[in-house]
């Protein structure tokens, strides 16, 4: 049996750490906590399951933080969480078993991360990250923000799953705040970097900013998976600015990266509905339903996009051509997704006042 390292860095989260630990402290062999400045009970709460917490001069580098508890792991695998991450019980089973068979030789073990979660309990968003990493095998965080390892060596893709079920806001200004000091400083951003900057230059509505750095991203070298998630911010800030056109070009650049995802498919769909050009917009939302997503490569996965989404417009699109008995399958099918959603229940109404109400067991199949 191979042994794990959970390996953390902290700082006042006196919320979530026992939530966190108590999910997943039965699976790991040594718990070791990097505490960065905590002002509240974290630290208390850390010694209550491991004698193993240090503190750690913040330094605005994630990577510093995250090498530090790495290199004070004494088992086979590292693994990281934060705080606000949670190993469920069906998790926590298979992680075992992932202990009990898992090959010394293999250097990585990637799990998905579920980040967005619906009320039910669905996953909205998720992607891969490394999860496992082989003790003494020189791997290194890098990245003052949005740190990670590179993939390399044996790498194992698991069906574990990792919940991020994040209580309140976090400080929404340091990410953008590191990386503008990294620029006044005088270091060059890599390619990742430029990524996540624009990226957050975006989420803080600085739409001409970020279309400049993710441009530069894209001319320059870069993932591939970055470089499509890339393009749909780009549309993003293009859409935000009022410059529709812009928008739907670069939704369709994405598709020199690989082939056409979703998120994008039903982003020009959405593009087309709103010019009451319907069949073009029925056209990309049965594209995006027709679309794999491709979830081993690591990019981001929107999975509403690849189902529900594209259902419940493509009902309203068909309606308006008039062939109200396809906008009716399309609601069926949206309503297996999410019979508890409001749009559902209008065209539920809707289509009961057209004399239309079979059962839900004769909707079309349910998309995963």
């Amino acid at each position: 049996m191979s042994t794990i390292s959970l390996c953390m860095i902290v700082k006042d989260e006196e919320k979530v750490l026992e939530r966190c630990l108590d999910s997943v402290k039965k699976c790991v062999d040594e718990i070791i906590i990097i505490d960065t400045g905590s002002r509240d009970r974290t630290r208390e709460i850390a010694k209550r399951y491991t004698e193993k917490v240090y503190e750690f001069v913040w330094q605005d580098d994630f990577a510093a933080a995250r090498n530090e508890a790495f290199s004070r792991a004494e088992m086979d695998y590292c693994m990281w969480l934060d705080a606000d991450d949670v190993v469920t019980k069906e998790n926590r089973e298979k992680l075992a078993a992932l202990k009990e068979g898992l090959d010394g030789d293999t250097d990585m073990v990637m799990m998905k991360y579920a980040v967005s979660e619906d009320a039910d309990g669905r996953v909205l968003f998720s992607y891969y990250r490394e999860r496992l990493i082989r003790n003494g095998r020189g791997f290194l965080w890098e990245g003052r923000v949005h740190e990670a390892i590179v993939p390399s060596g044996k790498i194992l893709y698991s069906d574990i799953v990792i919940t991020h079920r994040k209580m309140e806001a976090g400080d929404g200004e340091r990410n953008l705040r590191i990386y503008e000091r990294m620029l006044q400083e005088g270091e060059a951003l890599s390619g990742r970097s430029l990524f996540y900057y624009g990226r957050e230059l975006m989420a803080h509505r600085r739409y001409p900013d970020a279309v400049r750095v993710l441009e530069e991203f894209l001319d320059g070298d870069g993932w591939a998976e970055n470089k499509i998630e890339a393009c749909l911010n780009l549309a993003d800030c293009f859409f935000a600015s009022g410059q529709q056109n812009e928008g739907a070009r670069a939704l369709l650049r994405s598709f020199l990266y690989g082939n056409p995802r979703g998120e994008a498919c039903f982003r020009l769909g959405r593009y087309f509905q709103e010019q009451n050009r319907w069949k073009q917009a029925i056209f990309w939302y049965e594209t995006a339903l027709e679309a794999k997503p491709e979830a081993e490569n690591g990019g981001f996965i929107r999975w509403d996009y690849y189902g529900y989404l594209p259902e419940i417009n493509l009902c309203v699109c068909y309606d308006r051509l008039g062939d109200t008995k396809r906008a009716y399958e399309y609601h069926l099918r949206a309503r297996q997704h999410r019979p508890e959603a409001q749009e559902v229940r209008w065209n539920e109404e809707y289509f009961q006042k057209k004399g239309m109400d079979e059962p839900i067991e004769t909707a079309g199949h349910m998309i995963q």
